[in-house]
């Protein structure tokens, strides 16, 4: 309790003060601790094998407004409580020039369920509309700074970069959709398509952490 009173006092957050902001600035924190990419940073390109066998690059999105970049899992409870909602994401915005880039980056050795041969028979089963690229390396997580699965990354285009507009989760309620009262990533997406500016850019992502290969 003492810790926490302390860091609101360090972030100058008063009990009284709204919530949100408060866990915005939390998520922050963590976010800035981390070794990958912040808001505002422009996204290298990464190259990553797809269930359908093709190699997808980022910079084979150049003609897109921007991105939104997932990881995820095939075993995660968490990730398969957010699948459809991730296809819904899909559906909705990459006719409007931001497609889902799907990139699993967990050990095979550790979950069985997420080799490559699982990860297709999920995209087949479940007819995804993106890209579901495995990062055998997990060198494009730890270049963005991925902890958990699911955890979003939405990407603009600006002129020649992609730029991160926005970190975290794609909603407030990992377990029941039905209760979701912050649709963080659509609504993020939707200003930015709109010319408007992302107002929560950063929250603190809820799901599995990622198991990195020795």
């Amino acid at each position: 309790m003492k810790i926490w009173l302390w860091v609101a006092m360090f972030l100058g957050v008063g009990f009284t003060s709204d919530a949100n902001a408060f866990e915005e600035k939390i998520a922050l924190i963590e976010v800035k601790q981390s070794a990958g990419y912040q808001v505002g940073d422009a996204a290298a390109s990464f190259r990553l094998k797809n269930t359908d066998g093709s190699m997808v690059s980022l910079n084979d999105f150049n003609n897109a407004k921007g991105v939104i970049v997932i990881f995820t899992s095939n075993h995660c409870p968490f990730a398969k409580a957010y699948e459809d909602r991730i296809i819904a994401l899909n559906n909705k915005f990459a006719s409007q020039g931001f497609p889902v880039i799907a990139i699993n980056p967990s050990d095979p050795g550790t979950h069985q369920d997420d080799t490559f041969e699982k990860m297709k028979e999920r995209a087949a089963s479940k007819g995804y509309g993106y890209p579901y690229l495995v990062d055998d390396s997990q060198q494009v997580a730890k270049a963005f700074g991925a902890g958990r699965t699911p955890q979003v990354y939405i990407l603009q285009k600006s002129g020649a970069k992609f730029t991160v507009r926005y970190i975290g989760m794609i909603d407030d309620n990992p377990q029941d959709p039905a209760g979701v009262t912050k649709l963080y990533a659509d609504e993020a997406v939707s200003n930015l398509l709109t010319g408007k500016p992302v107002v929560t850019t950063i929250t603190k992502p809820v799901g599995c952490a990622i198991k990195w290969k020795n």
